[in-house]
């Protein structure tokens, strides 16, 4: 069996990773705090509906109410279970220390609460919040999301991401001097990508020590650029083989120690235009899994004895 495992998964799962650095269940619980983002002065990446907003809590409620609304359903499950308040929704290093302390020190102070996560863009984080981010690693396990999407800066640019790939690396490296848990952010299926241009950005994620991963599969939503350009001039989307395919080699590619925090997203039915091969989640995951086996592939290594 694979070491990084506990559910016979032959990649790094993230329940593996949590669940042995607090030998408990811990569970991310997904808040909006209502950060804006500053790369919407130039339109914003063509692919984002109102912030990444995703199967979020209801942000009319105050960021503690939305924690401890979540808290208590998930605590009648695992009454032992632990949290990770993840502030998802747009950029959430956007503004003065003062005020990230206002949203942030209610949420770390919380009962069971054994880790902070943020969702940001590496050219969103000051020197000053930089300060502010390394002294909340000292104090609990902090997790710094930032969206790279692509390691080409063509593909950054037709996305208008608003940033370049140094931009994304030079951050990283910025976290890691301080010991800050690092999660990149990539999409597969960004038009004019090739296969190997998806692989390539995996091994790209390989060379600048980056603690975790999560993969997403691009898909078009109602009320973006994306759609906009998609209804006039459509433009190839994956299969689901194909995003299978890509992902196996991917995944055999990331170093083992890679925690892999998710393999796919979770569109909204309502606003999804394509493809809708992407709601039926557990259906890709099992496939995922089967593919991995049937290759004889484990996160990082490509077998050759098909007997393992």
């Amino acid at each position: 069996m694979f070491l990084y495992t506990l559910d016979n998964k032959r990649y790094h799962t993230f329940n593996y990773f949590l669940k042995t650095k607090f030998n408990s269940k811990v569970f991310k619980v997904a808040l909006d705090a209502g950060f804006s983002c500053p790369n919407k002065v130039t339109g914003g990446c063509i692919f984002c509906a109102d912030g990444s907003k995703s199967n979020i809590t209801d942000n009319k409620k105050s960021i503690e109410e939305q924690f401890t609304e979540v808290k208590n359903i998930m605590h009648k499950k695992w009454p032992d279970g632990k949290y990770i308040p993840y502030l998802q929704a747009n950029t959430n290093t956007l503004d003065t220390v003062d005020k990230l302390k206002e949203i942030y020190e209610p949420l770390i102070n919380q009962e069971n609460v054994v880790g902070f996560a943020i969702a940001t863009r590496p050219d969103a984080i000051s020197d000053e919040v930089l300060d502010y981010l390394s002294d909340i690693n000292k104090r609990t396990f902090l997790m710094i999301e930032l969206g790279l999407q692509s390691s080409y800066d063509e593909t950054l640019r037709f996305i208008n991401r608003g940033h370049d790939r140094k931009c994304f690396e030079d951050m990283v490296k910025k976290l890691k001097n301080r010991g800050i848990f690092v999660v990149a952010h990539i999409i597969n299926g960004l038009p004019n990508e090739t296969k190997d241009m998806m692989v390539e950005t995996a091994k790209y994620l390989n060379s600048i020590n980056i603690d975790a991963i999560k993969i997403h599969m691009l898909h078009v939503v109602k009320n973006t650029k994306l759609a906009d350009i998609y209804q006039k001039t459509p433009f190839k989307i994956l299969t689901k083989d194909e995003y299978i395919d890509i992902v196996c080699e991917q995944l055999a590619l990331l170093k083992p120690e890679i925690v892999i925090e998710r393999i796919t997203g979770d569109p909204i039915i309502e606003n999804l235009i394509a493809p809708t091969w992407l709601l039926k989640k557990f259906v890709l995951l099992n496939d995922i899994d089967k593919e991995m086996k049937k290759r004889n592939y484990y996160q990082g290594i490509k077998c050759s004895d098909q007997n393992k």
